[in-house]
């Protein structure tokens, strides 16, 4: 245990929302610290909000009105009397003007120095500095000097991180076009629209050493993390440790001398990253040091059994490390659940969750002390997910004695969770963790475009077993319409003394396959047509039993209006149950172009009267602080756009009319 040296804190304000708000408080609680929280307008309802001692509103929904503001946030600490404020990460973590008003106002800065973030927030200057101390490093290049022995290049914002801002550049004449919009995805998430360029590895592996440094000389390097495998350069699968550093011989000592090298040439104190990019020879090469707590920083806990946040407290207060670091146990990973659609290019989601809940989970926001479950979620049931923030959900942790049982143990998580009400990556999570690359430990930064997005985004859950998942959905809604009704809910399913008609509901999954479910009311029950092998053990408005070529199998049911939940041991299902008769309104004209999500006009490319090829750029929307193309997706003539730079749309809006006039010239004749 370290011994005290200064000073207590008594009080945090957690300037962030979501997941990491909640993991802090909970160290918080558990070090019998006060809490304090912020909200925007947006996150009134949050689980973040509720579980504080205190919480503050930031007027205004967009990070620039409510996260970002500095001014806010401080007076905000001072109104409820915190003594301290933790970042957490993103937003103002690495914002080093924000730090030395922290420590301007008389309160203690959960963080590394000013200084060391000041050296760091600057990826260019960062590189520079961990050259002169020894640190291999990728050299930079200026945007406006690339040439074509240069490509492929990777354009990269200076401030920040998470992926925003970053493009890959492989011709020479769409580098302007992508460096203007990493530059304006930098500025929108940072503030600052800086970016530089480097050498692009088409293959890397992308490991990470965790430090920890006190104001007393010791640094330790905690353990390395491997983060490969990603999306749009945001991690998606991370894990302690990693397996291409088992494999290496050397490599783990030769990352640890270099990670502290970084920490100590710049006088770091607290939490921090190093992050590097290694080839399969194990040469590595810095990419940058996140002055702050990581996203992934639970596998790391899982893997050495600290509490990372008690100790960014512990050293704030002064204490002192304790000389020998703890050595590294069994193996974790973890996984970042997003609500967003993987087939549809990465596409975000918002709206309402109706349900969350991971079963196998056995604690939140600690260690579980055995192979198991850990959840660090920023939702619970009821949540509305908005346009304004980052669409991860939430992360799933295991750890197991070995890189195999932690991915079993993840992958039957996940698909024994309850998520109801909007897309995630749930099955590209479970596809990856049971991929034999994976399991192999293949797991470069190309893995994605390797093994196939569409391969890996595809349903767990096969066609036969999503029909018997549409044949529950059936006979659960016809139970719940019984039990709903005024007159005959006491019959047993309908039976009459003749033979009858076969019910029909029909159902759509979320790729648009169609579920026809035929049944009938029988003697012995009910009856289900074209589904041989199948009986009906029993059926209630939440649930029913199916008993298959003579195994039975129970199906969990719930409803959201339209939307049917179908959960079983044989995967999660999502069905919208489809109207017997449609409303001739509510159908769109052919060629029409909907808002994927609900987002910001920020650029035009086309207008009416011009013609346009299919997979041609129409639009751009920010969304969820990501630009998103809308493209045609046929050849044909813009005919109608409702879209101009500046204006908010909703999910589903008309945003543009392509249409093929040859098609209705040939229908004329």
């Amino acid at each position: 245990m370290p011994d005290i040296v200064d000073r207590d804190i008594n009080r945090v304000l957690v300037a962030n929302r979501g997941e990491i708000a909640r993991r802090v408080f909970a160290t918080c609680r558990r070090m019998g610290l006060g809490t304090v929280a912020v909200f925007s307008d947006a996150d009134t309802r949050a689980a973040h909000v509720a579980e504080a001692d205190a919480a503050i509103r930031l007027p205004g929904n967009t990070p620039g009105e409510t996260y970002l503001r500095s001014d806010l946030i401080i007076a905000a600490a001072r109104a409820s009397g915190a003594d301290a404020i933790h970042p957490g990460y993103g937003f103002l973590s690495e914002n080093a003007e924000f730090a030395r008003a922290v420590l301007d106002a008389g309160l203690t800065w959960i963080g590394p120095p000013v200084e060391a973030i000041e050296s760091m927030g600057s990826k260019v200057e960062s590189k520079k500095m961990m050259d002169a101390a020894g640190v291999p490093v990728l050299a930079e290049l200026d945007p406006t000097k690339v040439s074509e022995a240069d490509l492929p290049v990777l354009v990269k914002a200076s401030a920040g991180g998470g992926g925003r801002g970053m493009r890959v550049v492989r011709t020479l004449d769409e580098l302007p076009g992508q460096l203007a919009a990493a530059r304006r995805e930098a500025e929108s998430a940072f503030g600052d629209s800086t970016v530089f360029c480097e050498r692009y590895l088409e293959t890397g592996r992308h490991i990470e050493v965790q430090v920890m440094a006190d104001a007393h000389g010791t640094v330790w390097a905690v353990g390395e993390r491997e983060c490969s495998i990603q999306r749009r350069h945001q991690k998606v699968v991370e894990e302690a440790p990693s397996p291409l550093v088992e494999r290496i011989d050397g490599m783990r000592e030769r990352l640890f001398d270099a990670s502290r090298l970084a920490a100590e040439a710049i006088d770091y104190l607290g939490a921090g990253t190093v992050e590097f990019l290694a080839d399969e020879n194990g040469n590595f090469y810095f990419l940058e040091m996140n002055t702050r707590l990581q996203v992934e920083h639970p596998v790391t806990e899982l893997t050495t059994g600290l509490d990372l946040v008690r100790l960014q407290l512990q050293v704030a207060s002064g204490y002192r490390l304790p000389a020998e670091q703890p050595a590294k146990r069994g193996h974790a990973i973890e996984v970042r659940l997003y609500a967003e659609d993987p087939a549809h290019n990465w596409r975000p989601q918002s709206g309402y969750l109706n349900s969350f809940d991971v079963p196998a989970a056995t604690v939140e926001f600690e260690n579980p002390g055995s192979p198991g479950i850990r959840l660090d979620s920023g939702v619970q049931d009821d949540t509305a997910v908005s346009v304004y923030y980052d669409p991860m959900l939430a992360k799933v942790i295991s750890y197991g004695e070995t890189r195999a049982e932690a991915a079993r143990l993840l992958a039957n998580a996940l698909a024994g969770a309850r998520i109801h009400g909007l897309v995630t990556n749930r099955d590209l999570l479970i596809n990856v963790l049971r991929h034999p690359a994976f399991l192999a430990g293949d797991t470069d930064t190309a893995f994605f475009d390797r093994h196939g997005l569409d391969t890996l985004a595809a349903s767990v859950v096969s066609d036969e077993n999503e029909a018997l998942s549409a044949v529950a959905a059936a006979l659960s809604d016809a139970a719940a319409n019984r039990a709903a009704a005024r007159v005959g809910a006491r019959l047993p399913g309908g039976w009459r003394n003749m033979p009858s008609d076969a019910q029909v509901k029909t159902y759509e999954n979320v790729s648009g396959a169609v579920h026809e479910v035929r049944y009938r009311a029988a003697r012995s029950g009910v009856d289900v047509v074209g589904h041989d092998g199948v009986a009906v053990i029993e059926t209630a408005p939440d649930r029913v039993v199916l008993e298959i070529d003579g195994v039975r199998r129970r199906f969990e049911v719930s409803r959201y209006g339209s939307l049917v939940c179908v959960d079983s041991p044989l995967g999660p299902v999502t069905l919208t149950r489809r109207p017997r008769f449609v409303d001739p309104a509510d159908q769109v004209s052919a060629g029409s172009l909907l808002a994927p999500m609900p987002g910001t006009v920020i650029r035009v490319a086309v207008q009416p009267g011009e013609r346009v090829s299919a997979g041609q750029p129409i639009l751009w929307l920010e969304a969820m602080k990501m630009e998103h193309t809308i493209c045609s997706a046929t050849d044909g003539v813009l005919t109608e756009l409702n879209a101009e730079v500046g204006r908010q749309v909703d999910v589903g809006a008309v945003l543009a009319v392509v249409e093929d006039p040859t098609a209705e010239a040939h229908a004329a004749q």
